[in-house]
């Protein structure tokens, strides 16, 4: 991955909790300003998807998007609105990082 990818995924995902975070804020308020700010911040996060699934293909960028994702929004979730996850749910936040270690772990040219 280069440094390019990881700056872009990095910016993304910023993005796309922030658009999550907006969404949440939205269902505790009620406020529909809270629906479009969520919207737009999730146009302008898959725009820059878009750049990155260029930089690393389609299968890396939306994989390892999903995974960081999946990492922030839990711990928005825990540290913002309180939330908790089970046990199994817990298992399955450490199946995606597992998953995502896997995907990005340097490999040998021509392996």
């Amino acid at each position: 991955m280069s440094g390019t990818f990881v700056l872009l995924l990095a910016g993304a995902s910023a993005i796309f909790i922030a658009a999550a975070t907006a969404t949440r804020a939205y269902i505790s308020s009620d406020n529909w300003l809270w629906v479009a700010l969520s919207l737009s911040l999730y146009v302008a996060g898959n725009l820059v998807m878009i750049r990155i699934m260029r930089e690393g293909g389609l299968g890396l960028a939306i994989s390892v998007s999903a995974i960081v994702q999946l990492i922030l929004v839990n711990v928005i979730a825990l540290v913002v609105f309180g939330e908790r996850l089970t046990n199994i749910q817990i298992g399955g936040v450490v199946l995606g990082i597992l998953a995502m270690v896997l995907m990005i772990w340097p490999q040998k040219v021509g392996a």
